[in-house]
């Protein structure tokens, strides 16, 4: 009963710094401008052993329409279990990160392109505790971030992000592809499927799904994504995901 009452704690505390932080941001980046410099951005991940939300924020000096300069603020926390390799245990796990990110944009023909490199903290409290888990406590590293977007046709878009961290090999990579539909409904959105990829030291998980992209509101764009997910634990089950971008 103690250890799912700090479970729930460490849920509430998270959330709670993530949602202020968000606030905060956006009440500061108040001002419309014609020439976005900043794109505030949030989202929620669940499947059947996590459920995480994030939320940050690009800041690009120079506008978003031309190459050079952005810095990449993200906030994330969440619950995760998982089963100890040596004691057969279920553990389940609470984390928050936060990253700083410096980067460059490059924009080709149809092709965008933007690289991140910056500092990186993570802390994961365990219950029970697992001493062979690396990423147990409180870690500071160095995360290393590509995006693609490519548009090889009108009605056509390719999206690719990699990401690579210092702190016990965390990393990720997703890949998608969209047929552009619904113009005069909804002024058009992508619609087609995607692959993605987590892994650390010790962990694996390989997602299929399909993913909704670029859907435009008066004030905001939004994103989501569903389909399967598997685990290197054996694990499986339906995921979902829900993102939200707004530029100002």
């Amino acid at each position: 009963m103690q250890c799912w009452r700090r479970v729930r704690a460490t849920a509430i505390a998270v959330v709670a710094f993530i949602c202020c932080v968000f606030a905060t941001a956006r009440a500061a980046l108040s001002s419309e401008d014609e020439d976005a410099q900043a794109m505030l951005f949030s989202g929620r991940d669940i499947w059947r052993n996590g459920a995480f939300a994030y939320g940050g924020l690009v800041y690009a000096p120079g506008g978003f329409d031309r190459d050079g300069l952005l810095l990449k603020v993200l906030l994330s926390g969440g619950l995760y279990r998982y089963d100890a390799k040596n004691r057969g245990q279920t553990v389940v796990g609470a984390e928050w990160l936060a990253q700083i990110l410096p980067g460059w944009r490059i924009k080709r023909g149809d092709a965008e392109f933007k690289f991140f490199m910056g500092p990186e903290i993570q802390q994961h409290r365990l219950w029970p505790d697992d001493l062979d888990n690396r990423l147990r406590g409180r870690s500071f590293g160095l995360r290393v971030t590509a995006e693609l977007w490519y548009e090889p046709a009108p009605s056509m878009m390719i999206a690719a992000d990699v990401s690579l961290s210092t702190i016990a090999t965390s990393n990720s990579a997703r890949a998608a592809y969209g047929w552009l539909v619904f113009e005069e409904m909804f002024g058009g959105v992508y619609i087609g499927p995607e692959v993605q990829y987590f892994g650390s030291d010790g962990y694996r998980q390989l997602r299929f799904g399909a993913h909704v992209t670029t859907m435009k509101t008066e004030e905001a764009e939004w994103s989501a994504a569903i389909g399967w997910a598997r685990d290197s634990d054996g694990r499986s089950s339906p995921y979902v995901r829900l993102n939200w971008l707004r530029r100002q």
